[in-house]
């Protein structure tokens, strides 16, 4: 997720908010003040940090049960209608996705089982009928709201909680790639009716189905994705042609390099061949900016690259990929040099080959002759 501040972390796990989240406080402040002014502004402020918090609770549901199958959850992301948990990688069982997707609702159940019983039980039951009332009690309303995000997380779409249940459901029976079209497909469904009922009562359902949208998307093309990856190899589909830049290059041959190509991600080498690391434009041009163009393009490059054997399945690569939340995977051969770089451009547009030619990747060199030399550029 980019713009987003980082919070910290909590047991290995980074706390991140987008900006989009500041702009909510902001108009909650607004709105709370024509109602109450200045102290009614500052309680709506406080009462939304409490939902969030609920929120990342609810992430740490989700987080607290994938450990339990040994996936690490490297960051979460707060965003105005919810939080999003970055799995290392999927679960391998439909029972583990039920699991970790039920865990996160579970948690919001208890919050306001908690808060009802604090409070008398039936009677904070019968104050949640005036909940969007900010004179209302502070407690009744966060209890109200945490059954509010149980009852729209399980919703049976994606990408909330609900389609992953579905999902688990339907992956019993049908091939993973199956359930998972079918999840998206109602997701995409319902974030039209979020939208269409935007425009004729709240604006806001209409950025949730925009949100539910695009998850719905992704979801489905990772689907795609993964399920391709098992008959792939990495040298089916890595670039072979690139330009790369020696350990010695500085950050203006860097600059001239990427101003002579149309590359995003440069591999750095050693005088063997073999990658030490991998500068992107971003961080070219930021480190550009900070240590001038005479800088080593060292001090801009990742050193944290996760290579692989060309020969081994696009899968694999992806795992390595997610899990070290790269922008690229090197390909190597048997002796360790760099013969290829599998990047998300890539993959996209093996996907786009796939759907216009399914048997694509019987032809030619993609039958697996091994990879061609690269020739460097510029």
């Amino acid at each position: 997720m980019g713009w987003s501040l980082n919070l910290g972390t909590i047991a290995g796990t980074t706390i991140r908010v987008h900006f989009t989240f500041l702009l909510l406080l902001v108009w909650i402040w607004l709105m709370h003040y024509q109602i109450g002014g200045t102290a009614a502004a500052w309680e709506g402020v406080i009462f939304i940090l409490a939902v969030f918090v609920c929120v990342v609770l609810h992430e740490f549901g989700h987080i607290t049960a994938a450990r339990y199958f040994g996936i690490r959850t490297p960051d979460i992301t707060l965003l105005p209608i919810g939080g999003v948990a970055r799995l290392e990688r999927m679960p391998e069982e439909p029972g583990q996705e039920f699991a970790i997707a039920i865990a996160g609702p579970l948690v919001n159940v208890a919050i306001a089982v908690l808060i009802f019983i604090a409070l008398g039980g039936p009677a904070a039951v019968e104050q949640m009928a005036e909940i969007e009332d900010p004179r209302t009690n502070f407690l009744v309303r966060l209890a109200g709201v945490n059954v509010f995000l149980v009852l729209f997380n399980m919703i049976p779409a994606f990408p909330m909680d609900g389609g992953r249940v579905l999902r688990a459901a339907l992956a019993s029976r049908l091939s993973w790639s199956r359930a998972t079209q079918i999840a998206a497909a109602i997701g995409q469904g319902l974030a039209f009716v979020f939208g269409f009922v935007g425009l004729f009562y709240n604006p806001l359902l209409i950025f949730i189905g925009i949100f539910v949208y695009l998850a719905a998307a992704a979801e489905a093309q990772n689907a795609q994705i993964r399920q391709v990856a098992t008959s792939v190899q990495v040298g089916d589909v890595m670039v072979t042609e690139f330009a790369r830049l020696e350990r010695s290059a500085t950050l203006d041959e860097a600059v001239e390099m990427l101003l002579a190509t149309t590359q995003h991600e440069f591999p750095v080498v050693d005088s063997a061949g073999h990658l030490i690391g991998l500068v992107t434009r971003d961080d070219m041009i930021r480190a550009l900016k900070e240590k001038g163009p005479a800088a080593p393009v060292t001090s801009a490059m990742r050193s944290d690259i996760p290579k692989i054997h060309y020969r081994k399945s696009l899968e694999e690569s992806l795992r390595l990929m997610q899990e070290a939340n790269a922008p690229a995977v090197a390909a190597t051969d048997n002796m360790g040099r760099l013969v290829g770089l599998l990047t998300h451009e890539t993959i996209g547009e093996m996907l786009m080959v796939r759907s216009a030619v399914p048997d694509a990747f019987r032809f030619g060199r993609l039958r697996g002759n091994g990879p061609r030399t690269a020739r460097p550029s510029g």
